[in-house]
């Protein structure tokens, strides 16, 4: 009742219409193909790893632990933003209310923010396991990952209220378009009727400061790996490489999109359409693509549990 309130007497903008998509039918149908493709895929390919991992025991390690958070957030990420986005590519008015842009703001960043922080995390995993592979399991036992899982989605959570309730105590009283695909904290802010310069530098300050941290962390967690490695045998070398690869491809499209969006506020709205649809629609799909061709146990028992559902299938048929 208190956030209906606080929004009532801070905004008399009651809908908000969403101008990132296309009016032409012929471009609304590809879209919709396209994405509607995409977020099947996405779906498809992030809960397979899941259960994948859950259903191997010797992928029951760390590293796959957090790599079963990533795809679980993936889902999550994508179902935030996606359906809406396939609904309006039919709809004529394309428009949400403002409650319900607060409530899409509000989930989708805490899985943007726990995404930072856990490929953070998942860089650190495998710097103990390149560089301090005896203390390993000690370092990054289970009890430290639940922990780390717990403070990830803590962290996220926190970082989504501060950056939501900057947002609803902006006054609100036209225009009511926004040109984007989906309602994030730089596109609405921009639909304030005040200056939102103070806001602005609170939230590139807030997002700039996390992903500062998280890129020292990750630029300092590679650097020593790499040293390491010119220390190892070949094949050792080889298999640790090919797992560092697939992390910093993803962690590469995933940082890239927020130090565009919170860095470059005022770009243009081809380059924000265009990367907000990669972000939306593309990355969550490279997530699982690049880490099982990338890492050679997860093709391997993604094969093994593909051949067992094969398995159980022609013997139902029998």
């Amino acid at each position: 009742m208190e956030e209906a309130d606080l929004l009532n007497q801070t905004t008399s903008v009651t809908y908000i219409r969403l101008r990132g998509l296309s009016v032409n039918q012929k471009v609304q149908m590809t879209v919709f193909a396209l994405f509607l493709t995409s977020y099947v895929l996405t779906l498809i390919g992030n809960i397979l790893i899941v259960i994948t991992i859950i259903y191997d025991r010797r992928l029951h390690i760390p590293m796959y632990f957090f790599f079963s958070n990533l795809s679980f957030i993936d889902v999550c990420h994508s179902t935030v933003t996606v359906p809406k986005m396939l609904r309006d590519t039919w709809s004529e008015e394309k428009l949400i209310s403002f409650e319900a842009c607060v409530t899409q703001m509000f989930f989708l960043h805490p899985f943007a923010c726990t995404e930072i922080f856990l490929l953070t995390v998942m860089a650190y995993d495998r710097y103990v396991a390149i560089c301090k592979p005896l203390q390993y399991m000690t370092v990054i036992n289970w009890k430290v990952c639940v922990l780390l899982a717990v403070a990830l989605w803590t962290g996220g959570t926190i970082n989504s209220i501060s950056l939501t309730s900057l947002t609803i105590k902006l006054p609100y009283c036209g225009p009511d378009e926004i040109d984007s695909f989906f309602w994030d904290v730089p596109q609405v802010i921009k639909l304030a009727c005040t200056d939102t310069h103070i806001i602005e530098i609170l939230i590139v300050s807030n997002s700039g400061l996390i992903l500062m941290v998280c890129f020292v962390v990750l630029l300092v967690s590679y650097a020593v790996i790499m040293v390491s490695l010119r220390q190892q045998i070949s094949e050792g070398r080889q298999k640790a490489l090919s797992t560092c690869a697939a992390h910093l491809t993803i962690v590469t499209l995933f940082l890239g999109y927020c130090i565009f969006i919170y860095s470059c506020p005022s770009t243009s709205l081809l380059e924000d359409n265009v990367v907000s649809v990669f972000f939306t629609a593309v990355t969550p799909l490279w997530n699982p693509v690049i880490s099982s061709l990338r890492n050679e146990d997860m093709k391997n028992a993604l094969n093994k549990f593909m051949g067992r559902l094969e398995g159980r299938g022609k013997n139902d048929n029998v």
